[in-house]
């Protein structure tokens, strides 16, 4: 079992950077598969980024070279650094794990990050 506790949302202008964090507590952290989702309003949750236990990481083509995800096993923490944020990145975004990342299993309460001018 693992429960995951995201931070780092709010509110930033078009342009700028916002990190979040999430915080797992239960064993093994380094063992999981990690990602990041969001979700937009009237829209359906979609992968934003992931990151396996061996630091290999995978992005979706609308945050490619935008957005970086990482992971600090001693501090059982993932991070998703953002960068030239957009309007359209506007969405609560959810922390994930997984053993195998083709099924997540545990997720975080959600994050609101809103892009706005």
């Amino acid at each position: 079992q693992v429960q995951l506790v995201e931070s780092g949302g709010g509110s930033v202008q078009p342009g700028s950077s916002l990190r979040l964090s999430c915080a797992a507590s239960g064993r093994a952290f380094s063992s999981y598969a990690m990602a990041w989702f969001r979700q937009a309003p009237g829209k359906e949750r979609e992968f934003v980024a992931g990151i396996l236990k061996n630091d290999a990481s995978t992005y979706a083509d609308f945050v490619k070279g935008r957005f970086t995800i990482s992971r600090d096993n001693a501090k059982d923490t993932v991070y998703l650094q953002m960068n030239s944020m957009k309007p359209e990145d506007t969405a609560v975004y959810y922390c994930a794990a997984a053993l195998d990342p083709r099924n997540y299993m545990y997720w975080g309460q959600g994050t609101q990050v809103t892009v706005s001018s």
